[in-house]
Parts: C-alpha cells; sequence; structure tokens
C-alpha cells in the first residue's frame, strides 16, 4: 500500500473541455463568450475623442485625448452585459508610443478597481493589450478607464473585451446535471426547455443513477420539486434516496415538455445528499433537469460545504505565546494551519474564542512532548465558559511525533522530530453564539494550539427500517472485541437484503470486516465509534453496492509502514465494484483513509479523514467514473488526495468541492497517469514536505496521460515544499514529466495560486510537457518565481498573471516555447 521511499509531490492539473462526454461531470451553469466592444461606440466624455491617423486599429477608429490637458477629466466608458455575477477579465487594446510604462484608472460600475499600468509598445500603430480582473453583476456593467490626477495618461485605446466570470459552478444545488452520475446515467442536451447546462438522461437500466448535494440549515421534512421529461406515453418509476437511504419511488406521469412532480423527503441540518435511482422493479426511461429544495442554502463555491465554524489560535485572545510565521520544516510553526499557533507553556495559559454561531460540540487541533520512547504521553486540557470549568479533555502524543527519514518511524533515537500535531474532539452543553470558549492549560506541560472546530452535533440518528442491528449478533459497546459479532452481522444482513444498523457505542474491531453487497449505517459520526486495535482494523471491499455512512472510525496505527511491508490497515481498502457510497465518515489515526484498487461509480461524500500515516483517498489503478466529493482532509502522512495509474488507468474520476489542509508529506492533491480526469473546485493549502498543492506527473511508475486532463477552479495557498534527497524545491503547482512525456491535452484554468513557499508554478524535469494550456491563472506571491520551467516542450498562456515575485516572473532554462494568448502578464 505505501508505495515511495521518499515523496515529493505537489503540482498543477489541468481543466478542459466542459463538452467532453464525461460520464460523470461537474458542470457549471453556461458561460457566455467573451464581449469585445469598440472604443469608438463606448460613451467618451472629458476629451477622449474618436480618431483615426494610427493605421492597425479595430472598428472604425480608436479613442484619443487622453492628453495633459485632458488630465482629470478624459473618459471612455464601456457598457458590456454579463450573465452571471463574479469576477470577470477586463482586456484592454491600447497603444503607448511614448517609449516609458503609463497609467489609467480602471473602474466598474462607477467605482474606482485600480490604477493600472500600461507599458510601452513599439510606437503608436503597435498595439498591445492589457487584462484585468473587474468585478461583474449579472446584467448591464459599466467599465470605464479615467485619466485621473495621479495617472499619467497619453494612451489610445481601441477596444475592450470582457470575459464574463467562468468561477460560477451551480449555486442553489438544483441542476442535476451537476451532480453524481454513474451507472449508464449521463448528461444531455438536445430536448428543448431545460434548465442550465443540460439534464439527467440514460437512466434506462438497473443501477442507473444521479446523486445531487444540497445544504440546509435546519433538518426536517422538507418539500422537494422534481423537474423531468416524460414523453414515453406512460408514466415511470425512479427510487428516491435521502443521505443513502431509499424513500419510496417517484411517479414521473407522462406528459409534453417538461413537467414537475413534489415529494416530501427527510433531510439533515448540513450537507444531504439527494438520489434519482434506476432500481429493480422501476421502469426508468426519463430525463431530469433539475430538483428544488425548499429552504435549501448555497453551497461553498470551493472547498467543503461544512457544518462547523473554524477559529484560529493565533487570532484568539490569549496570554500564550504566538508561534510563528514559519515555514521551517521539522518547526511547529511549519506543521499549523496559516503556519501560526499559540503555545500554552504552564499552568494560567490560555487561548479564548467568542462563538460567532451556537456550538455543543469542540474539536481541538493541539500538539504537547513526546516521551523518550515515543510511546507518548498525556495531558488534560481545560475547557472553561464564563469562568468556570466545563470539563478537562485528555490530549495524548501517542499518534503524533516521527523521527528520522522516510517512511519516518517512531523512534525518539533518530532524532529530527515531526508531525507534531493531533486532534481531539468532545461534545459540550449548548452555547449560543457570543459565548467565549476558553481553552487553559492547568499543568506544566506546554500545549500549542493551532485552531479549533466547533458545529451543533445533531441528535442520534434512528435505525432505517427494516435495518439489523448489529447487538442482536453480540457486539457490545465499550465491552472489548467485536469482530466476530460484526462479521455475523454483515453475513446476515447481505444474506437478507437489509441494512446493518450500528447503533451509538464504541465498538472494537481486531481485523478487517470483509463487506460486499451491504450497507453498514451508524447514529452518527459523533455517536457511533468503530476502533481498530493494535494498528488493525476496518473495511476491505470485495464487491459491489457497498454502502459505508454514519459513523467514525478510530484507527490505532501510530507510525507508517516501510514500503512493501503491511503491519497496519487503512480505515477503507479494496474492490468497491459498481453503485458504491460512502459519505458521512469520521477517519482517524488509520494507515490510509480511503485506499481504492477497483471501483466504478464510487462516490464518497461529507466525508472528514484526519491524522493518517500515509494518503487521505488513493484511487488506484482500474478506478472508473468516481469522484471524492464536499470532503475535508487534514494532517494526512501521504498525499491528501491521490489518482495513482500504476498498472492501470484511473478513468474519468474526479476531486470536486473539497479541502485539503496540511499533509505532514507529499502534496494536497496529485494525478499520476490516467484518462480524463479532474481536480476541480477545491481549496489547498499548507502543505509541508517534499510537497506541491497540486501535481500532474508520470512519477511513480505511473501510466501515461490520455484524454484530458482537467485542473480548474481551485485555490492553492501557501502550498510548495523542499525535498532534501533531491536538493531541489517543488512549486505550490508542479507538473512533473518523469517517467513518460506528458503530451496528452492537460488545461489549468481559473486556478488562484497564492503565497507560494517556493515557485508558484513548476514544470519538470527535461522530459517533454506540451499540449498544456493555462488560461485565466493567477500566481500572486512566491517564494522564488512566478513560472519555473525545466523541461522542452510547449504550453499555451492566456490571462495569466503573475505579481510579487522575488526572483522573477518567469525562468525557463530549457527552451520551453510560451505560446502567449491575450491578457499575460508579469512574466
Amino acid at each position: 500500500m505505501s508505495r515511495r521511499s521518499s515523496r515529493l509531490l505537489s503540482a498543477v492539473l489541468a481543466a478542459f473541455l466542459a463538452a467532453l462526454p464525461f460520464a460523470l461531470i461537474d458542470v457549471p451553469s453556461a458561460t457566455a463568450a467573451p464581449v469585445t466592444v469598440e472604443a469608438e461606440s463606448a460613451a467618451l466624455s472629458g476629451g477622449a475623442v474618436v480618431q483615426t491617423e494610427h493605421p492597425g486599429y479595430t472598428g472604425s477608429g480608436f479613442v484619443g485625448g487622453y492628453t495633459d490637458g485632458n488630465k482629470g477629466n478624459a473618459a471612455t466608458t464601456f457598457t458590456v452585459a454579463s450573465s452571471t455575477a463574479g469576477s470577470g477579465t477586463a482586456t484592454l487594446r491600447y497603444a503607448n508610443g511614448t517609449g516609458v510604462t503609463m497609467t489609467l484608472s480602471l473602474y466598474s460600475g462607477g467605482s474606482k478597481i485600480r490604477q493600472i499600468s500600461l507599458p510601452a509598445t513599439s510606437g503608436w500603430a503597435d498595439w498591445g493589450t492589457s487584462a484585468e480582473e473587474v468585478p461583474l453583476v449579472a446584467g448591464a456593467n459599466t467599465i470605464a478607464y479615467r485619466f485621473d490626477t495621479s495617472d499619467s495618461g497619453n494612451v489610445n485605446l481601441d477596444n475592450l473585451t470582457v470575459t464574463p466570470p467562468t468561477d460560477v459552478p451551480p449555486s442553489d444545488g438544483s441542476g442535476l446535471e451537476g451532480g453524481f452520475l454513474s451507472g449508464g446515467a449521463s448528461i444531455g442536451t438536445s430536448i428543448s426547455g431545460f434548465t442550465g447546462s443540460g439534464y439527467v438522461t440514460g437512466l434506462t437500466t438497473v443501477g442507473s443513477r444521479v446523486i445531487r448535494t444540497v445544504k440546509l440549515d435546519t433538518a426536517g421534512s422538507v418539500s422537494t420539486t422534481l423537474r423531468y421529461s416524460n414523453t414515453t406515453g406512460s408514466t415511470k418509476t425512479l427510487s428516491v434516496y435521502a443521505n443513502g437511504v431509499r424513500t419510496g419511488q417517484v411517479s414521473l406521469p407522462a406528459a409534453s415538455g417538461w413537467s414537475t412532480v413534489q415529494q416530501t423527503l427527510p433531510l439533515r441540518a448540513g450537507l444531504n445528499l439527494i438520489g434519482y435511482q434506476f432500481d429493480s422493479g422501476d421502469s426508468g426511461n426519463v430525463a431530469l433537469d433539475d430538483v428544488t429544495v425548499a429552504g435549501s442554502t448555497a453551497l461553498a463555491t470551493r472547498g467543503a460545504t461544512v457544518p462547523y465554524t473554524e477559529y484560529e489560535a493565533e487570532s484568539s485572545s490569549t496570554n500564550g505565546t504566538v508561534l510563528g510565521p514559519d515555514r521551517t520544516y521539522r518547526t511547529i510553526p511549519s506543521e499549523s494551519s496559516g503556519r501560526r499557533a499559540v503555545r500554552l507553556d504552564n499552568a494560567g495559559k490560555y487561548t479564548q474564542f467568542t462563538l460567532t454561531k451556537p456550538s455543543n460540540s469542540l474539536v481541538v487541533r493541539y500538539s504537547i512532548p513526546d516521551n523518550a520512547s515515543g510511546t507518548g504521553i498525556t495531558a488534560p486540557l481545560g475547557v472553561y465558559v464564563g469562568g468556570a470549568k466545563v470539563k478537562d479533555v485528555t490530549l495524548t502524543s501517542a499518534y503524533s511525533w516521527v523521527y528520522g527519514l522516510y517512511p519516518f518511524p517512531n523512534d525518539p533515537g533518530l532524532g529530527n522530530g515531526h508531525r507534531f500535531y493531533d486532534e481531539v474532539r468532545t461534545t459540550l452543553p449548548s452555547y449560543p453564539a457570543g459565548t467565549v470558549l476558553k481553552l487553559q492549560n492547568d499543568t506544566s506541560t506546554p500545549i500549542t494550539i493551532d485552531l479549533i472546530d466547533t458545529e451543533v452535533v445533531a441528535p442520534a440518528y434512528t435505525a432505517p427500517a427494516g435495518a439489523l442491528d448489529v447487538t442482536s449478533y453480540g457486539a457490545v459497546s465499550g465491552s472489548g472485541d467485536d469482530t466476530a459479532a460484526f462479521n455475523s452481522a454483515i453475513a446476515a444482513a447481505k444474506a437478507a437484503g437489509k441494512p446493518l444498523w450500528i447503533p451509538a457505542g464504541t465498538f472494537d474491531l481486531t481485523n478487517r470486516l470483509t463487506v460486499d453487497n451491504v450497507t453498514i449505517r451508524g447514529a452518527g459520526m459523533w455517536h457511533t465509534t468503530v476502533r481498530g486495535n493494535n494498528g488493525v482494523g476496518g473495511f476491505l471491499g470485495a464487491g459491489s453496492n457497498i454502502q459505508l455512512a454514519d459513523f467514525t472510525f478510530a484507527g490505532d496505527v501510530r507510525y507508517r509502514d516501510p514500503d512493501g511491508v503491511v503491519t497496519t490497515h487503512a480505515a477503507m481498502e479494496g474492490n468497491f465494484g459498481t453503485g458504491s457510497l460512502i459519505h458521512n465518515v469520521w477517519v482517524e489515526h488509520a494507515k490510509v483513509g480511503l485506499w481504492v484498487n477497483n471501483a466504478n461509480g464510487l462516490y464518497l461524500a461529507g466525508v472528514r479523514i484526519r491524522n493518517t500515516f500515509a494518503d487521505g483517498v488513493n484511487l488506484n489503478n482500474t478506478v472508473s467514473n468516481s469522484r471524492v466529493d464536499q470532503s475535508v482532509l487534514r494532517n494526512t502522512g501521504d498525499d491528501a488526495l491521490a489518482m495513482w495509474s500504476f498498472s492501470a488507468s484511473v478513468t474519468n474520476c474526479a476531486f470536486t468541492f473539497n479541502t485539503a489542509v496540511l499533509p505532514a508529506l507529499a502534496n494536497t492533491a496529485g494525478i499520476y497517469g490516467g484518462n480524463g480526469n479532474r481536480i476541480e473546485d477545491n481549496l489547498f493549502s499548507d502543505t509541508v514536505y517534499t510537497a506541491s498543492g497540486i501535481t500532474v506527473s508520470t512519477w511513480h511508475g505511473a501510466q501515461p496521460f490520455s484524454g484530458t486532463t482537467v485542473v480548474q477552479r481551485n485555490t492553492i495557498t501557501r502550498a510548495g515544499g523542499f525535498n532534501t534527497d533531491w536538493n531541489s524545491s517543488q512549486g505550490a503547482l508542479w507538473i512533473y514529466a518523469e517517467s513518460r512525456d506528458i503530451t496528452a491535452p492537460v488545461l489549468i484554468k481559473d486556478v488562484d495560486i497564492i503565497d507560494s513557499t517556493y515557485q508558484g508554478i513548476l514544470m519538470t524535469w527535461q522530459r517533454t510537457i506540451s499540449n498544456i494550456t493555462f488560461d485565466h491563472v493567477k500566481v500572486t506571491g512566491t517564494g522564488t518565481y512566478g513560472i519555473e520551467i525545466f523541461s522542452p516542450g510547449s504550453g499555451t498562456f492566456n490571462y495569466v498573471t503573475v505579481s510579487n515575485t522575488p526572483s522573477g516572473g518567469l525562468n525557463n532554462t530549457t527552451g520551453f516555447t510560451l505560446i502567449r494568448g491575450p491578457g499575460n502578464s508579469g512574466f
């Protein structure tokens, strides 16, 4: 399972062609094409006038008059329409024959956005472009270029091209074409009158399905309206699922055009999964457009939609010592969120937080010292409200602190300790917003606090109708080894075709549980815990239609196995066949969160994976049409999210709307070879060692890339790392052609790269990288270069902006050909 002797991951990925025939797709709302408006057709004022004396302009002329005599007055105001609100791009075509850079002021909607610089062109007949991000509203917008008193002016304007916002994934959760499709379901556009960018078709065979994520603030029976098309002449049916539980059928009468049907579904506060599936007994053969859910609220536009509120310790009120910022490997700040934390050195030191939302729970990310043998120590941390202690939570270093070189054994004698952090969770009385929650050290053991998460934990769920209860087969909460009872219960549930229910409590395993064609559900991740022991325990997939939901798996792994040695277990591993679903599962202290060797149509959503000793999720080899969505990964011991096409290609898989932070080793996300895979709409930050935020690579013996690899609408913050074995750095976005060239199309679009530790974009290493496109990529702040290239090949750069790069915007040492389109700056 462990696969590398020295990990160095991270890199850039790519995004391309919403029109590709993906069986699984997350399609944003249709985006209007760029619009070009001639300057001579805009509103001119303050001395700005139409002129024609310099050739090379488009349209019937250009706008001049930005002369010193019109300083403070001259302006050209363009009116453009946008189909959506958000950040668009305004590309001005201009001429500047003065020989030096001149400036104008950019306005949007009547408000000044910024002063812009317009570098000199080779003469007045030579026209250049300047691209700037502008805020746009849905509908009419005004964009103006003014010669303010602080500007130098003296330029000519030819035209303005406005690219509407592209970072516009579905905001209301209604468009089913943006959901997870598997089992033959696909996106269609041939039936007119659909909303959004398409509709779901292909619901024609048993197992075909679509699942949509929806957020609600309050649990209850909720009215839903499904928009569908059924022109078959007879009523058709599909099965309806709420959070993986079948709630019944929906009947869809025949009608011309698009029709609607209403249902009431039992939904939760927070993230919900609504599914429509062709089961045995259904007739299917309909098209589904969208589902409207009463009272639903917007999902996060990037990153996971989560039920908790996160508070950084360094932003709290404290009498402790604020650490950092510092990215030096093997220091506590380097492994801290935002590279800062608070140390409570001794009794009486505290950090306190004012709740902005109600809460009845607490998660603390902390670090305490290890002992000389590496087995760990414990220490209490006091939780206070209103000056009174509510409880102590017990901290331990048993699952943190590793030493030496890869694979970092649990031996303090090797020195060079790191992986300092672990987490503890506890429930609390219910507190309203405005409550001051104080964490206080009441001992002499130094305690470092990185952050806390607070949320309202819902009451325990009840068992689905007809479910078998694991306690009926001998499992007893907190009493010892429940492995045999679980195996008997799983066999009975599979044979009866019924779910297996794990009630609230803590149940222990001393080996893995083999699962195949069975559903295992708990009372909620805060209520039901399945616990490993001595490094073993977990779920081993061995077939299709596996569902795991609503529990915590608390592993007992305290070190990482050397490569090729298996003594510890993943929380979930193996063959998940067709049609499997994993949701609302919390994983701690396992070797790996999820390692999949074979699956078609696996959907993992709403999962928390933390403090593993190797990967968070690894889709490995024969995995297709699968997706990891709306999940949070923190402090993984290798890639947080990886697709690794080792002996076979991972195909048409996606990591979407996830938040991955602080991998102790390697990247927050990586694609290693494969066919048509995607990384979209994620938040990635704070990589630590031999790491990138995103890597696209043929490393680790990966199969070649084919199809189009897409990396789009991601934000990468404080990423990149250093490999001491290679004595080299990795960029925040890394394209690494190691064992093979990368020549299949790669699209990297709408990616924000912020505060990189080293390069913003890095392309290596001496193998060819070609057919790569960077489109609307923004690099803001780096430790070295904005873009650094050590590979031959070529790539297209459109609207790529680079700024605040101390070593320079570009270092191209191997003759890589940059095909420069419009809107680039800074390199």
